[in-house]
């Protein structure tokens, strides 16, 4: 099924997104992406990039339509700032701080922390710390949750399962892509000259350090996530007609049932009689013996 986004080659051409590392930097595996050399650097072939651009587009368009969570990941600085507007406007989780070992691996700890956080939160923003200690450790609990949030605050409200993670440096954020294969999450990143597309499910071969390129396949990237999420919105509402219709007719059994119940309690009391007990019969009345009077003797 082909993406309903439509990539622009041109635009991938004008943002640069063509020029790989220098040739001393390359991965041999991505030697069947690289179009030719200039000045000492490769050459990305933007054929490639825009067949597996659309690719990966439409796999995160199927993704978020069904209604699973997309973690975007980038710590290097060009991509901080987009990366964590893209999220908040799509509201998917997010990690632009430093990579935390166990993110993805380790839910018991890394919940707790998230745990304790908004427990934090709401203790603060109900008064209740205000109320229970002095303004210096109020302040220090404000300094705690400013902490925390730098590092927990984009994932939050992150599922335990997750649908894909999207990474814009491969090799900068390796391991967020070791610990999403790990789980067997589908990992989608840009993918290159010298960085090795095989730890990738869905990978875009082009470059990875330009704002531009980073900016234009991000909105690209945005523009998938709501398609399948508008197309989510739209299958809901054919989902719940006939869940409404179910419960009617359940009620309506619900409220018959009974009424037949008790008519067949009625008919059976009607036709049922009660058996007759046994009983020993009783003995006939005597008939009264009438004494017989001898009969005169008639006169000779």
């Amino acid at each position: 099924m082909a993406s309903k986004i439509d990539v622009d080659i041109k635009q991938l051409l004008q943002s640069g997104a063509h020029f790989g590392h220098k040739t001393s930097r390359w991965h041999p595996k991505m030697a069947p992406y690289i179009h030719s050399k200039k000045n000492g650097s490769h050459i990305i072939d933007l054929t490639t990039t825009v067949e597996k651009l659309e690719i990966a587009l439409n796999f995160l368009t199927e993704t978020a339509a069904a209604g699973k969570q997309v973690l975007l990941v980038s710590t290097k600085p060009q991509a901080q700032a987009i990366i964590k507007q893209t999220a908040e406007e799509l509201g998917m989780p997010y990690v632009v701080e430093r990579w935390l070992g166990g993110m993805l691996t380790n839910q018991n700890t890394i919940g707790g922390r998230i745990k304790y956080l908004k427990s934090l939160e709401e203790k603060m923003a109900s008064g209740e710390l205000a109320n229970k200690y002095n303004k210096l450790e109020v302040q220090r609990f404000a300094e705690e949750i400013e902490e925390m949030n730098h590092l927990y605050g984009g994932i939050k409200d992150m599922h335990a399962k997750l649908g894909a993670v999207f990474v814009i440096d491969v090799t900068n954020d390796v391991n967020a892509v070791r610990e999403a294969n790990k789980l067997g999450v589908p990992v989608i990143g840009l993918a290159d000259t010298n960085a090795d597309p095989t730890d990738l499910t869905y990978f875009i071969p082009c470059n990875d350090d330009a704002t531009k390129t980073i900016t234009l396949v991000v909105e690209y990237v945005k523009q998938a996530i709501q398609a399948g999420k508008s197309r989510a919105k739209d299958a809901a509402p054919a989902k719940e007609a006939p869940k409404s219709a179910v419960p009617d007719i359940a009620k309506k059994s619900a409220t018959e049932e009974p009424k037949s119940e008790v008519k067949e309690a009625k008919s059976e009391e009607k036709v049922e009689k009660p058996e007759p007990k046994d009983e020993k019969p009783k003995p006939a009345a005597k008939k009264p013996e009438v004494k017989k009077t001898p009969a005169k003797k008639e006169a000779k």
